[in-house]
């Protein structure tokens, strides 16, 4: 596949990945909860096998120090919107480890050495 397919997958699920997860942060309800890790699990996914898919046609070692970085921020990432259920007395500290990763992963993948 192309790379500007894999890109655009990857940026589409990582925003329904993030939409539902805070979505999850904002509102915990039991009703929600099956749909919501539903989605969550399928986008999160996505964003593994479209990156997987961008780093294989761009050729990247998977042991570069920036994809290592990467790959603890999405597995953080994964893991709040079934932590938004289970601890919603810490909806406040998951939304600010959640903006915390996110932002990491930005950083990182914009400042990595080609």
């Amino acid at each position: 596949m192309k790379l500007e397919i894999y890109h655009i997958l990857h940026v589409f699920s990582l925003l329904v990945l993030a939409v539902h997860t805070y979505m999850a942060l904002a509102n915990p309800v039991p009703e929600n909860r099956k749909r919501t890790l539903m989605i969550t699990g399928i986008a999160t996914l996505l964003v593994l096998v479209t990156g997987a898919g961008m780093v294989s046609v761009m050729a990247f070692s998977w042991a570069s120090g920036w994809l290592i970085v990467k790959l603890l921020c999405w597995l953080g990432f994964s893991a709040l919107a079934g932590l938004a259920y289970r601890k919603a007395h810490l909806r406040g500290t998951l939304s600010v480890v959640g903006l915390s990763l996110l932002l990491i992963a930005l950083v990182v993948v914009y400042t990595k050495r080609f």
